[in-house]
């Protein structure tokens, strides 16, 4: 006995129409078109995925290194400091600091200086 698979098919194409809708033109309209486009979109968006995390980092570091300039330390000297003193803060927390208790990061800066 053969397999029909028409439900299933129907089940595939629908997913896919779905995912697509919102595109322009015929690529929310037509199958064949519609899966290629979803499937391009979904590499980007699994590679802005990577991405982001990639902008976020830079960002944190940007923000510490201005910081950093404000109490007279390069970032890079700030850094090792830390790694001298044992601080284990992420790039995330520092910049947080950075940015919400500046007086709170002078103090980790002061103990950056002392450990170098």
């Amino acid at each position: 006995m053969r397999v029909k698979r028409s439900v299933n098919a129907l089940k595939k194409r629908r997913k896919v129409m779905k995912a697509a809708k919102g595109y322009r033109g015929s690529r929310s309209t037509l199958y064949r078109v519609a899966k290629q486009s979803v499937m391009k979109a979904r590499a980007h968006a699994y590679i802005g995925r990577r991405l982001k995390k990639r902008d976020m980092r830079s960002l944190w570091i940007a923000r510490i290194n201005a910081a950093c300039r404000q109490n007279d330390i390069s970032y890079s000297k700030f850094m090792h400091g830390l790694k001298v003193a044992n601080v284990e803060l992420n790039r995330k927390v520092l910049s947080n600091l950075a940015i919400e208790d500046p007086a709170a990061f002078s103090k980790l800066v002061e103990t950056a200086k002392k450990a170098k």
